[in-house]
């Protein structure tokens, strides 16, 4: 499959994909759910930072989380009984997890839910962001904030598909490994899943 055209990867392009958004059908919706819970809503931040060449803001969570430790992520959590909206969630995680101030965030819109097999409903909410300053993760959350090109992100080139059965379930997911210079970083799951659909959201 081709990548996303440089020039349907402007911020320009990216305002009036989502202000007329095409018919169009995500590739991944729901992960098999292996948690024995009710779904919980929750809200991720999709931040585009608007750099030369536009980046993605991700995060690299701290290895004693008891929820998808050490993974690669994007900003954000649980729906709090107080948030007037899915987007204020992702705009308060950000801002609480990585110290992203909602004053450089230019929400675009939202992707559909993808549920995850942890049981979580999560609606992604898509965003150019200013160039931030210097970010203040939360320590206990965050083990380290890093930027990919969203060029990268945007190739096929660069998604590897998994299949896996065991028990007679079948599970299936993408991942998009990423190198810079000594550093290597895994970004699978649901935030591959999530990034795959942005893909076909644009190419659509």
């Amino acid at each position: 499959m081709p990548a996303v055209p440089a020039q349907l990867q402007t911020p320009e392009a990216l305002r009036a994909r989502f202000a007329m958004p095409p018919q169009w059908t995500p590739e991944v919706a729901q992960e098999p759910v292996f948690a024995n819970r009710p779904l919980a809503q929750a809200a991720v931040l999709l931040p585009i930072v608007l750099r030369d060449e536009p980046t993605v803001l991700l995060t690299q969570r701290t290895p004693h989380l008891s929820s998808h430790s050490g993974q690669v992520a994007f900003p954000g959590g649980r729906v709090d009984p107080e948030d007037a909206s899915l987007v204020h969630t992702a705009l308060r995680e950000a801002q609480e997890e990585v110290g992203l101030p909602p004053e450089v965030v230019e929400v675009l819109g939202l992707l559909p839910t993808y549920i995850t097999g942890s049981a979580f409903a999560v609606s992604p909410v898509v965003a150019l962001v200013q160039p931030p300053g210097q970010l203040q993760p939360n320590p206990h959350e965050v083990a380290e904030v890093f930027e990919v090109p969203l060029a990268f992100l945007l190739n096929p080139a660069h998604h590897r598909r998994h299949v896996y059965e065991s028990g007679g379930i079948r599970r299936e997911w993408f991942s998009m490994p990423y190198e810079y210079g000594s550093k290597s970083y895994y970004i699978w799951g649901a935030t591959a899943g999530m990034l795959r659909n942005f893909y076909r959201f644009l190419m659509a």
